[in-house]
């Protein structure tokens, strides 16, 4: 059963976000004003907890971070969400500095460039770049690829070019709330879309439109459901059955089951897109499982144990 808390936010989204993406002028209004206030950088209270470090990685800011007690050898890259036009919040910097205490790993947050100033060529070009500064230092076996939203799109995207590129795969995949078809050709979508207090397809169809710049929204650069599945690593899916992405999460898992990836699907019945970053019970029980299903597939290189568990 859902949580009071669970309940609380989906009135607030309801009354606030949702505006944002049940018309193409509700987007537009929302994107002017987020380009007003955005600050990509970490919160004073997270940038006071933690090592952190800023570099720049293909002409974009990059943040390494790190516990006060020093990180093994485990990475995990983290791409936040936001529609590829919005900017990390405080939201994502609490899970990054969470994971990375959690798991003792360094954790590398790159401020990839954002649409409409930015196209998806440009934007998944500078996840390429990121991605080929990592497995360049660190072994690919200790990398996990962690998104929300967009940022888990993106996720699995890269995942599929550094494939056909010939780069090591990364030990697993964590992908909160993955857009796995922004052709939003499932009609499914259309029923779940009444219940959903902060997604509609008038908003989204216009962010896909701003981000792809003329690509086909079913081509795989866009749309990963359409592209080779065989080729992922291991991951976990984290869903709410509120969420307008939920039936093709569950598509998506059939597909890259049927592919032979082993894959978890973690569902919250009445929750909605990305329920994992915010302040209740449920998002409490998604950490706990996300830093389990990361120690199971990329264990530090300083451990003395290095089996890993290949399947479940």
């Amino acid at each position: 059963m859902p949580s009071f808390k669970s309940h609380l936010f989906a009135f607030v989204l309801k009354h606030t976000r949702k505006k944002s993406f049940a018309s193409v002028e509700g987007m537009h209004a929302r994107l002017k004003a987020a380009r007003a206030t955005e600050d990509f950088r970490p919160p004073h209270k997270i940038a006071q907890r933690m090592d952190i470090a800023e570099r720049r990685v293909d002409g974009m800011t990059v943040y390494d971070v790190r516990p006060k007690a020093g990180a093994t050898g485990l990475r995990i890259v983290y791409l936040h969400g936001g529609a590829y036009l919005f900017e990390i919040t405080a939201h994502h910097w609490k899970l990054i500095a969470e994971m990375a205490e959690r798991l003792s790993a360094q954790v590398t947050v790159p401020i990839y460039p954002l649409a409409p100033e930015a196209k998806a060529e440009r934007i998944l070009g500078a996840g390429m770049a990121l991605y080929r500064d990592v497995v360049a230092q660190a072994a690919a076996d200790t990398l996990v690829l962690m998104g929300d939203s967009a940022g888990a799109n993106m996720a699995l995207v890269v995942s599929m070019m550094a494939a056909r590129d010939g780069l090591p795969k990364p030990a697993g995949l964590v992908l909160i709330s993955p857009p796995t078809d922004l052709s939003l050709a499932n009609s499914a979508i259309h029923d779940v879309e009444k219940f959903d207090p902060w997604l509609g397809v008038p908003g989204a169809e216009e962010a896909t439109r701003l981000y792809a710049d003329g690509i086909d929204h079913a081509d795989w650069r866009i749309s990963p459901l359409y592209g080779d599945l065989s080729v992922l690593s291991p991951m976990l899916l984290l869903t709410g059955t509120r969420d307008l992405l939920n039936p093709d999460t569950h598509l998506f898992a059939a597909r890259a089951r049927a592919a032979g990836v082993p894959v978890e699907v973690l569902e919250e019945p009445g929750l909605f897109n990305v329920w994992p970053l915010l302040d209740m019970p449920e998002a409490y029980r998604a950490r706990d499982r996300m830093v389990a299903f990361i120690r199971d597939f990329a264990l530090a290189s300083d451990k003395a144990d290095d089996t890993r568990i290949a399947a479940r």
